[in-house]
């Protein structure tokens, strides 16, 4: 399959910028690939569309975590 690349030149706060150049690199993707899976994500249908990767990276840090210890954070910040 042939992929056809179209530039977008987006105008992007510099600290926001910084901050996703930093993520990629220790990710080992481009700034470019970041944007490329987020925009893919949104403009699919939602039926089409997985659990957003903050959500999976949340279940995952429950998951490896103590249920009981994050109940009792809860109860604590919220007391």
């Amino acid at each position: 399959m042939i992929r056809i690349m179209s530039k977008l030149t987006p105008s992007v706060d510099a600290a926001v910028v910084e901050r996703a150049k930093r993520y990629a690199s220790r990710h080992g993707v481009s700034v470019s690939g970041l944007v490329e899976v987020y925009l893919n994500s949104l403009s699919k249908p939602v039926s089409a569309q997985a659990d957003p990767p903050v959500l999976r990276s949340l279940r995952s840090v429950i998951r490896r975590g103590n249920r009981e210890d994050y109940r009792k954070h809860l109860r604590e910040k919220h007391l």
